[in-house]
């Protein structure tokens, strides 16, 4: 595997852009894929450190460190809550619309159940997690959302969104599986039927931004990462044709 796009790189930290699908540390597993801190150590050096987490699934920003000062100084913003994190997320609505704002603040606390493979909302117990969330587009059943997490906990933005009825699309831990965007729900006269597949066939969760201050000159830094170009052709398909009733109740094509 190459290494991600480079989004900032100077003599302490570097930022790229994770795809799908690529563990951000894990070695390389029996599919052979390798992390992308592996990748950037070949690339950079082996002294580079990861700052934070990202779902293997989910795609963005990833900040590494070039030195141990900057770790320190940046992991210390990640723990006093005063890195500026964005996502964004295409949910599944199991209920009714949300308000247009709206925060989650629930404790997440390891599934025993699931003997540590996943995480599990509570109201007592684990540690203490709040994210805010926008509603940004709807499109029935689904909806574009902006995920700002306060916190940091492990797949602290997925069981948030699960917890308030919106699973993310396609997330296999927290959500419905069966729930597909196809774009023969939502265009008209749509052919190709027999080899059509889902618009998104990921987890559609995108860590959009960072915001952070530098650990050397101590400026505000932003990291962006654009928009992967499955997320953006769901949408531009969503914005065009999506029409209340061309959309099945279940939001999947209908048996």
């Amino acid at each position: 595997m190459k290494l991600p796009d480079i989004l900032i790189e100077d003599e302490v930290l570097v930022a790229l852009d994770k795809p799908s699908g690529m563990p951000v540390s894990r070695e390389a597993g029996p599919g052979g894929r390798a992390s992308l801190l592996s990748l950037a150590r070949e690339a950079f050096g082996g002294a580079l450190s990861g700052v934070h987490r990202l779902d293997t699934d989910a795609s963005g920003v990833v900040l590494l460190s070039r030195t141990k000062p900057a770790l320190d100084a940046l992991s210390g913003q990640f723990q006093s809550k005063t890195v500026q994190k964005v996502q964004h997320a295409l949910v599944v609505a199991l209920g009714e619309a949300p308000a247009a704002s709206f925060s989650v603040d629930l404790a997440i606390g390891p599934d025993e159940a699931r003997q540590g493979l996943s995480r599990a909302y509570k109201k007592r117990g684990g540690k203490p997690a709040l994210t805010e969330f926008r509603v940004l587009e709807s499109f029935g059943r689904f909806l574009w959302i902006e995920c700002r997490p306060i916190t940091g906990r492990n797949h602290q933005v997925r069981v948030h969104l699960a917890s308030a009825g919106l699973p993310v699309l396609n997330d296999a831990l927290y959500g419905d599986a069966s729930v597909r965007l196809l774009l023969s729900d939502i265009k008209r006269g749509y052919k190709g039927l027999e080899t059509e597949r889902p618009l998104v066939s990921r987890l559609a969760l995108h860590a959009t931004s960072l915001g952070f201050l530098h650990p050397v000159s101590r400026e505000p830094v932003e990291v962006v990462s654009p928009l992967p170009k499955d997320l953006d052709i769901a949408l531009r398909n969503l914005r065009k044709f999506y029409r209340p009733e061309r959309m099945s109740p279940r939001g999947r094509r209908p048996a």
